[in-house]
């Protein structure tokens, strides 16, 4: 990673960094089975510089001298070769497999392990579908990465080697020859392999694109049939995935274009071959034996040439992947864990002190200043777009102010360990977030050992056994994604199950039983106001008959406090709450 504070360069992502990292993080830890899969690669090489050279036996004491006793052993030594090159494919492919998938696993779980640690700014301008092709598509693209190396060093380079050796052995004039045109191969590619890198980021960009257009269309697909879409995001997909087609076309053109040129070069070292080797065997100075062992090397030599000409441009494929991987890695959070985190508050009252906000040019909170009592309920309302929900945000630190200080019992936030300060806060949003999972997993979110008669009670105090007892798993029923599977009202009462559960000291609600009919709402509100008695209870109310009873209502307007008090008292001033109330009453 770059040093703290340091902007990345595109030194840090150059390709030695790169795979420098990569084997730190991740290949290291596979060094002995790589090393055991290159010993086998090895050995796969060898056979075919050892398979060139029993063609001169073959030929010159079998086929041209009728020796029929060497057949058997040269028949056997070759038969050998085969079997040998065959169980080496079999182990060195298994073992790669292994190191590839436990690698592009590990890479999976940290990536979203890190994904996890980033806070909400970053998800405001990376959205789900793109971080989904991150975690899958990128990480799927230099899964095979190793392999490749591995292939093109442990394989295919020995493989050369040894052919090379055998046709230096037999001729050093004729080898050159055949290799006079090879400087031609350097400038093209080094080209390629820069085009390569370049479209390939582009054609990653573009993959994440349309995983966000797919996201957001299912995610929508209601939206999308109401207001007949079809073809409008029809079309939007199909304009993302023919851009990806040009650019993956393109990429595969040019990429084949040094594996095209070593073709070029290799029929031009071997016309030469032929026309000084030609006249040397018709005079007898050569055998034709020793003509058949160069000719096979120089042609086993092709596919190996092939391979490793095209590894470059693979590697370029796999590290455009790798870039986008890493430079998501070194993306760190905006809200910083704390180091020395201080001692726990010992109190749960809550106090705003001059908090500034701003997403970019947009002033959010404006020198916000309140405070909520310790085990009283207070009250957030006001016009949309006040600032009332950033207060939530700010106070479980999802973002942290520009300026200004917020206290809970008397300690600042930002002293406090985050999964300390969260442990003080039960949540529930106006839109309840549930999982694809059963509503009892939806309920427990993970917690262990909960006791069944402590389940039980939270589910009945949220009205949730009303609904489960009817469905036909019972509380062992699918959500659905997002929680589909259920009625907007039930989500919204196991989402309040889960907060009873939880049974933090601070209760933050906004407009929690807005989802309700007005019998479900009477019996969990009840219920809310239960659990509200002895903790700090935030609200912020869109609707102001829900907080009449609140101990202290703080009206926002424009990221501020504009007034302040109970329902009656605000009501008498005639300011904006006594206006906000003229306005839904008078409906």
């Amino acid at each position: 990673m770059p040093p703290e504070g340091a902007a990345p360069t595109a030194e840090t992502y150059g390709s030695r960094r790169l795979l420098a990292r990569l084997w730190r993080d991740y290949l290291s830890a596979h060094k002995w089975t790589m090393a055991l899969a290159a010993f086998f690669m090895v050995i796969e090489g060898s056979t075919l510089g050892a398979l060139s050279w029993m063609l001169k036996p073959l030929f010159d004491r079998v086929f041209v001298a009728g020796d029929g006793a060497a057949i058997w052993w040269v028949g056997g030594a070759i038969f050998s070769l085969f079997l040998v090159r065959a169980l080496t494919l079999i182990i060195n492919r298994a073992l790669l497999v292994r190191v590839g998938l436990r690698s592009a696993t590990a890479i999976q779980v940290d990536l979203l392990g890190h994904l996890l640690t980033l806070d909400g700014p970053f998800y405001q301008t990376n959205p789900p579908g793109a971080l989904i092709e991150r975690v899958q598509g990128d990480t799927a693209a230099v899964q095979g990465v190793w392999s490749l190396l591995i292939t093109g060093v442990g394989r295919d380079l020995i493989a050369l080697v040894s052919l090379f050796v055998v046709a230096l052995s037999i001729d050093v004039r004729w080898t050159l020859t055949a290799l006079v045109a090879a400087p031609l191969l350097i400038l093209p590619t080094v080209a390629v392999q820069r085009y390569i890198r370049r479209k390939t980021g582009y054609v990653r960009t573009e993959a994440a694109r349309r995983a966000t257009r797919l996201d957001e269309i299912f995610h929508g697909i209601g939206a999308v049939k109401l207001n007949r879409m079809e073809s409008y995001q029809l079309s939007r997909f199909r304009a993302i995935t023919q851009a990806i087609v040009r650019a993956e076309t393109k990429t595969a053109a040019i990429r084949a274009l040094v594996p095209a040129l070593i073709d070029i070069v290799t029929g031009l070292g071997f016309f030469g071959v032929l026309l000084l080797a030609g006249p040397e065997v018709t005079a007898g100075e050569r055998t034709v034996g020793e003509f058949m062992s160069f000719f096979t090397a120089m042609s086993l030599a092709f596919q190996p040439l092939r391979r490793l000409g095209d590894m470059a441009g693979a590697w370029q494929t796999a590290a455009a992947s790798l870039e986008r991987l890493y430079r998501l890695f070194d993306t760190a959070p905006t809200v910083k864990a704390v180091a020395a985190p201080g001692r726990p508050p010992e109190t749960t009252g809550i106090a705003f002190e001059d908090v500034h906000l701003s997403y970019g040019d947009h002033r959010v909170l404006n020198g916000l200043t309140f405070t909520a009592e310790p085990g009283r309920t207070t009250a957030i309302v006001g016009p949309s777009g006040a600032g009332k929900s950033t207060v939530f945000n700010l106070l479980t630190r999802m973002v942290d102010p520009n300026s200004g200080r917020i206290t809970l019992g008397g300690v600042d936030i930002a002293t406090l360990d985050l999964a300390t300060l969260r442990d003080h806060f039960s949540v529930v949003a106006q839109d309840a977030t549930l999982f694809d999972e059963t509503i009892r997993e939806n309920v427990l979110v993970g917690r262990a050992g909960v006791p069944e008669d402590v389940l039980r009670a939270a589910l009945d105090a949220a009205h949730v056994s009303a609904f489960a007892e009817g469905l036909p798993l019972g509380l062992d029923t699918p959500a659905g994604p997002r929680g589909s599977g259920l009625s907007g009202g039930q989500r919204q009462r196991v989402a309040i199950a889960r907060a009873l559960l939880r049974d933090a000291p601070v209760l933050l609600m906004d407009e929690a039983t807005s989802a309700l009919d007005a019998q479900s709402e009477t019996v969990v509100q009840a219920a809310l106001e239960r659990l509200s008695q002895g903790r700090t209870t935030l609200v912020i109310a869109h609707r102001l008959a829900t907080v009449r009873n609140a101990d202290r209502i703080v009206v926002m307007d424009r990221g501020r406090v504009v007034e302040d008090g109970t329902h009656e008292t605000l009501l008498a001033k005639g300011g904006l709450y006594a206006g906000l109330c003229r306005l839904q009453f008078s409906d």
